[in-house]
């Protein structure tokens, strides 16, 4: 069950960011094993002001359009797995909504599984 929280540079029309959580979803049911139906997502928009980012950090040239991914899942994944959902993400972003591969920023944190309560109070993995 992973959550997923984007930040962005505000402007992009609706249509964009909607192509952003649809390709996400997408990534992750063919490469993380993530169930059908399981989309829980945020999209967060900063003024330029508010959002600071390298242009080159690692040789990687960034653009006004970068968009951080972050993804907190269950730590059961393998390395394999993870390199497969980096790859499949920014291979779908760059087909919708356009975004370049140097523009897709990923980070995933992992979290034990007793570490998650989907509603009612109940840590329904535990």
């Amino acid at each position: 069950m992973p959550l997923i929280h984007i930040a962005m540079r505000a402007g992009k029309p609706e249509t964009y960011r909607q192509a952003i959580f649809d390709t996400l979803y997408r990534a992750m049911r063919e490469t993380f094993n993530v169930p059908e139906d399981d989309q829980f997502m945020t999209i967060t928009e900063h003024e330029a002001a508010n959002f600071r980012y390298s242009p080159t950090y690692l040789g990687v040239a960034r653009s006004d359009d970068v968009v951080f991914i972050q993804i907190s899942a269950n730590n059961t994944r393998s390395l394999e797995q993870k390199k497969a959902l980096f790859a499949r993400i920014a291979q779908l972003l760059g087909e919708s909504p356009g975004l370049r591969p140097e523009d897709v920023f990923v980070n995933i944190v992992e979290v034990a599984k007793e570490n998650w309560s989907f509603g009612h109070g109940l840590a329904q993995y535990a």
